[in-house]
């Protein structure tokens, strides 16, 4: 894939295809001083301003008819402190850079998504997460943030120097101002020990508190029209390494994972019918298996089947009830679904806009072939997700505007007033921001 979702003729594109934008003119700072520059003449020629990253949102909150900031060459590693255990790094960092510069350093984050395409700066504004009994989203390991504000001055934000921009600005929705500069908290890079396997709908819904309080990152995947799930558990482990190997590799995570799976979506699409037994099969297809890497090569995995994406926070105790809805509303309906749904956990952080600000919460992700009608089956989805008063990820499709985030966020006055106070004249703007900060 290439570093950058694009298309011809001035038009951008996301990574899932389901968003385009003709931006007035393209920008690729290669210092801070170049990026202030170029928000300053946007003001004066009158343009709003977005930062995008690798396209990897499949909202439309990097969309811009403004100035369109491309953040390739604001990369690699400022400054590594050893003694503080952190990292600063450039916004326009791919996060596969960063776990792979780290693993180099000897470092690792400790926790982190299972997608390593996005740009360190996309991947925290919109929120980003894997899953962790204890361990948060990529943005709540952030220790410290370089931001460009609308009338070009460059703040620094950590908890003692502009507390209340670092509280917002860590999940920031591109809304109070750009990313420049990250720093993460690391550890010595450390064993993570992965246990998949097979395990019936029945069985993970009735035992999820013990297999959450029991595991460091549990996540489990279901395939709807059948009574079969995939379960993840990653632990720490005192070693010894034992990766994958790379054939075995291959043909799990390459053949059958990427593979077998883009065919059986393009059967499912030729002949919807076909769909439930694709769905046994493909539920079975995945055997057991424990292996023991470093955290990169544990928490992540390719995606090549390109799709569209719907994901909602909903608080941890009520996963099981909104898994069964679910399941229910499925069974009930002539939807033919044949990609699994995701289900991950996160402890509540502090973080103003985060899906788990305030909430121990459970995220569930529905998920639809790239090129596939997938509102019927979002919005079936999404009835089920608000009624648990759940929050949807920022940069995943979801129909809510400032008013229902108004009843879901505790702290989101607190927002809309900071950026009031950083973007009065709405640099920063766009038509997805209208609608879900307001106007």
């Amino acid at each position: 894939m290439s570093s950058t979702a694009s298309g011809k003729n001035g038009t951008w594109r996301n990574w899932g295809g389901n968003v385009a934008a003709r931006p007035a003119r393209e920008v690729t700072p290669a210092s801070v001083e170049e990026l202030t520059a170029a928000v300053r003449r946007a003001a004066e020629d009158g343009l709003t301003v977005k930062a995008v990253g690798t396209g990897h949102s499949f909202t439309s909150i990097a969309a811009t008819d403004g100035v369109l900031i491309r953040p390739q060459l604001l990369t690699g590693i400022r400054n590594i402190d050893r003694d503080a255990m952190t990292v600063t790094v450039e916004a326009g960092t791919p996060l596969k850079r960063l776990n792979m510069a780290l693993a180099r350093e000897g470092l690792s984050l400790t926790n982190m998504g299972d997608i390593m395409e996005q740009t360190v700066s996309g991947a925290t504004s919109t929120g980003t997460h894997g899953t962790g009994r204890e361990s948060g989203s990529i943005a709540a390991q952030i220790k410290g943030l370089e931001l460009v504000t609308a009338d070009g001055s460059v703040l620094s934000c950590s908890e003692k120097e502009n507390p209340e921009v670092f509280a917002a600005a860590r999940i920031g929705l591109g809304a109070l101002g750009i990313v420049t500069a990250i720093t993460f908290a690391v550890e010595p890079v450390f064993l993570l020990t992965a246990r998949e396997e097979p395990m019936s709908f029945d069985k993970v819904t009735s035992t999820f508190d013990e297999l959450w309080a029991e595991n460091e990152h549990f996540e489990f995947y279901w395939f709807p029209h059948t009574g079969s799930t995939n379960t993840k558990r990653n632990n720490r482990s005192a070693g010894p390494e034992k990766p994958v190997p790379q054939l075995q590799g291959w043909i799990e995570d390459e053949f059958l994972s990427n593979g077998v799976f883009q065919v059986a979506q393009w059967v499912g699409r030729a002949a919807p019918g076909t769909i439930p037994s694709i769905a046994r099969i493909s539920s079975k297809a995945l055997s057991a298996r424990t292996y023991t890497d470093i955290p990169y090569k544990v928490f992540t995995s390719p995606r090549r089947v390109r799709f569209v994406e719907m994901e909602y926070a909903v608080p941890r105790e009520a996963v099981v009830e909104t898994l069964r809805e679910l399941r229910t509303m499925m069974d009930r309906s002539a939807l033919r679904i044949s990609f699994p749904v995701e289900v991950r956990t996160a402890p509540a952080d502090d973080i103003t806009l985060s899906t788990a600000s305030g909430r121990d919460s459970a995220y569930i992700a529905v998920h639809m072939v790239k090129g596939t009608p997938y509102q019927a089956y979002f919005t079936a989805a999404e009835r089920i997700f608000t009624a648990h008063e759940g929050r949807p990820h920022w940069g995943k499709v979801h129909t809510r505007d400032a008013g229902y985030f108004d009843k879901v966020y505790p702290r989101f006055g607190e927002f809309t007033a900071l950026r009031d106070r950083l973007d009065p004249d709405r640099r920063f703007q766009n038509d997805y921001l209208r609608r879900v900060l307001g106007a």
